[in-house]
């Protein structure tokens, strides 16, 4: 494998955990905004990966399918992952129903953000800096510019990187799967018998959803949102 393919990996990886980072600074800050602090005191309203890193989820997971094919070991998921849940005690909140749900939103809408903002990003660069429009159609057509600015070319590959990750991350963390996101958009629309039996769900039932139904369903969901953002930068 060539220098290059391994630097988009390592690419992969670094906007990975910056986008789980935000994502979950986002929870916990959203939360604080709303009155419950506990996450604040654990310090987690923050972009540092440490306090949010669970290890399999930010770390494991993620190495296998970005890291994997270096030694002849492919895994057929997209690259997703999670971190740490963010700690929220809802008593502290003042309606705990929608400001449960605000919280739960604000992870998902985040990852939509930087998606947007690496975007709006690439439409600047192609229609603002020289060159830029060739540069951005190459890369999306798989390969490299030879003689192209290294640092414009980092950009545009980073920037291409985290609109993939974080609509992927986007679509898995709504996904109605405990303890994502999505199930606790669910949750709060149960009623209280069944919120008893959704809570009662074995953890390892959900992490296998969460990676092997998730990995399937995802493709469906992520494939024509990436093809529509892809048709729309090469039409710049």
């Amino acid at each position: 494998m060539s220098s290059s393919a391994i630097a988009v990996k390592i690419f992969e990886f670094v906007i990975l955990l910056f986008s789980l980072s935000v994502h979950e600074c986002a929870h916990a800050w959203m939360a604080s905004r709303l009155g419950d602090q506990t996450a604040r005191l654990q310090g987690r309203v923050t972009l540092n990966p440490i306090p949010h890193i669970d290890l399999l989820g930010t770390i494991i997971f993620p190495a296998l399918v970005i890291f994997g094919p270096l030694v002849g070991f492919r895994l057929p998921f997209l690259l997703i992952g999670w971190a740490k849940p963010t700690p929220v005690i809802t008593r502290n909140l003042k309606k705990i129903v929608r400001d449960d749900n605000l919280i739960t939103l604000a992870g998902p809408a985040s990852n939509l953000i930087l998606a947007l903002v690496a975007f709006l990003g690439l439409f600047i660069t192609s229609i603002a800096v020289p060159g830029g429009r060739a540069l951005l159609r190459s890369t999306l057509e798989g390969g490299l510019m030879i003689n192209g600015p290294s640092e414009l070319q980092a950009l545009v590959v980073l920037s291409l990187i985290a609109i993939e990750i974080n609509i992927t991350l986007l679509f898995f963390n709504l996904l109605p799967i405990p303890p994502l996101d999505g199930s606790h958009l669910v949750r709060n629309m149960l009623p209280y018998n069944a919120v008893q039996k959704f809570d009662r769900i074995p953890g390892w039932i959900s992490y296998v959803l969460m990676i092997v139904f998730g990995g399937v369903l995802l493709g469906i969901l992520v494939n024509p949102v990436i093809g529509w953002a892809s048709w729309a930068l090469m039409s710049i």
